[in-house]
């Protein structure tokens, strides 16, 4: 079986894991995953060792919350690492969808449909995972509950679509994404030679820039979504680097490309300092990290779409404020 075979079975088999008995999952993930496989997940889950760890604390839970949960990928891509902690890698995103009917991790349920985004990256070794990352966006299910804590003051709260090619599954064209790639990391580049007076960064936008000028930005629960630069630096960007001015980003374990697409990574990406009110918290001074996933597509040779993972819950964890534990969860 080739990579890209393997791709498209474990994509089927990821989908398949949701449904059933957890006997009946306990065998698929077996197929699935090596048993000493490692999965890091969103705060409040973090760190597991071993696919029966992963089952008992996180996919359980999950599937007893969200009756009926299916999962829809909007984007499914594969490819070599470009890092060099290198590896073949699958990366997704997409959303959990079923009805809110039982608590997840301290978060009420609604009785309500929720699409419960997240954002995945697998290390195939031998034709199963060996290693997983996945930001689950947890805040954002807080707001679909109607239970967020989180202040709406920044871009528009909505459910993220999927890519406007409709093309994001699988493309299998290594070449391409390569190209794509190329680009988004030219981005990387050229973002932290940054201009504080006018918020914004080299060779972003224009004629010659890493952005199409009717670019989208899909962010995460507590920050929204915006459109083109100047809502991207409005909704998003000035507040942040107020926070955070002395932020320092791409410490990333995986960057890939198929297709238009280019996905990249980090645990954690970025280190910073809190020295600004950020969602409501004033600055504590302290010393914090992100974990960060990022999906790209490419359009004529310029970034258009932006899908943004971020674990806000456990950056606000390192901030003092706890949103599952004011939720009830003991953590």
């Amino acid at each position: 079986m080739n990579v890209h075979e393997t791709a498209y079975l474990i994509r089927h088999q990821l989908a398949d894991l949701v449904r059933g008995d957890p006997a009946t999952q306990r065998q698929r993930l077996a197929n699935l995953a090596h048993e000493d496989s490692v999965w890091d997940i969103a705060h409040p889950v973090n760190h597991l060792n071993g696919s029966d760890a992963f089952l008992d604390q996180f996919l359980t839970p999950l599937c007893a919350s969200l009756h009926s949960v299916r999962r829809r990928d909007d984007i499914f891509i594969s490819g070599e690492n470009r890092r060099s902690t290198g590896g073949y890698w699958l990366a997704s995103t997409g959303h959990y969808v079923g009805n809110f009917s039982a608590d997840l991790f301290g978060i009420p349920a609604c009785e309500r449909l929720v699409f419960l985004r997240s954002g995945e990256f697998y290390r195939i070794a031998r034709g199963k995972i060996a290693e997983a990352k996945i930001i689950v966006d947890f805040p954002d299910l807080m707001r679909q509950a109607g239970c967020s804590r989180l202040p709406h003051d920044l871009g528009t709260e909505m459910l993220f679509p999927a890519p406007a090619s409709h093309d994001g599954i699988l493309p299998n064209r290594p070449r391409e994404g390569q190209t794509s790639l190329d680009r988004v990391e030219a981005m990387f580049d050229d973002l932290h030679r940054f201009d504080p007076g006018a918020f914004s960064s080299h060779q972003q936008t224009g004629e010659d820039g890493h952005w199409h000028d009717d670019m989208l930005w899909y962010g995460p629960g507590g920050i929204g979504s915006n459109y083109r630069w100047s809502g991207f630096v409005k909704d998003h960007r000035r507040s942040f680097l107020e926070a955070f001015p002395d932020r320092v980003g791409g410490n990333h374990y995986c960057r890939i490309g198929d297709g238009a697409y280019a996905a990249a990574s980090g645990w954690p990406s970025m280190t910073m300092t809190h020295k600004g009110s950020y969602l409501g918290i004033a600055a504590t001074g302290r010393q914090l990290t992100l974990r960060v996933m990022d999906f790209y597509r490419c359009h004529r040779g310029k970034i258009i779409e932006n899908w943004v993972f971020l674990d806000y819950g456990d950056l606000l964890r390192q901030m003092g404020s706890d949103l599952f534990a004011e939720n009830g969860e003991s953590t």
